[in-house]
């Protein structure tokens, strides 16, 4: 039976190089792939980038995206490739935080109905240390949940995703979603975003 995976981290844990890596394997296998990342992300530009200099082209969703249709259609007309496999063997999602409820569970349907797994990478918690909508999903109902693990400048596990501004100052109020990279948002663990808040 085909899964949906979570897999969660704070920032700069690796997940967009570990979702390239995935697709990568079943590539040099021979299976056929179909990337998604966040519209709302402009940075990505329908590309999933590592900071590691990885990329790959990618669909790109907005919370309108009938994930579903989109991948079942997709999966119905893909050619087959140079190794003669035909439809879609996997599924894969960037910034999977930025998911509405709604499609989570359209993935979940891809896994149950169609029988394609569906990896999905993403952060848990926003700057604030609340779930996003997306997180609360996949965390609720994926068969699988992976977390990746990122250090704290104590060498703790970071778990928590501090939003700073332009001096390195905490932010401690604002929308739950601001795209940023290493000059917004700083990885650490639970004691040390605890205390950067209390300053």
């Amino acid at each position: 039976m085909a899964k949906l995976y979570f897999y969660y981290s704070s920032m700069n844990a690796g997940k967009s190089s570990s979702l390239l890596q995935a697709d990568f394997n079943y590539r040099e296998r021979g299976m056929n792939t179909m990337l998604w990342t966040a519209a709302l992300d402009t940075r990505s530009q329908g590309m999933v980038r590592s900071r590691i200099g990885l990329e790959a082209g990618a669909h790109r969703f907005g919370h309108d995206t009938d994930l579903f249709s989109a991948i079942s259609v997709a999966h119905e007309h893909e050619d087959a490739n140079q190794f003669g496999s035909k439809g879609l063997d996997c599924v894969l999602v960037d910034e999977a935080q930025f998911l509405t409820p709604a499609q989570v569970w359209q993935l979940a349907r891809i896994c149950d109905e169609v029988g394609i797994p569906v990896l999905c990478y993403g952060l848990r918690t926003d700057f604030q240390g609340e779930l996003f909508p997306g997180s609360a999903a996949l965390l609720g109902i994926a068969d699988a949940l992976v977390e990746l693990k990122a250090v704290c400048h104590c060498g703790r596990k970071a778990t928590m995703n501090l939003r700073v501004d332009e001096a390195g100052d905490p932010i401690r109020e604002g929308e739950q979603t601001a795209i940023g990279g290493n000059e917004s948002y700083v990885a650490l663990c639970r004691r040390h975003f605890s205390r950067a808040l209390a300053r």
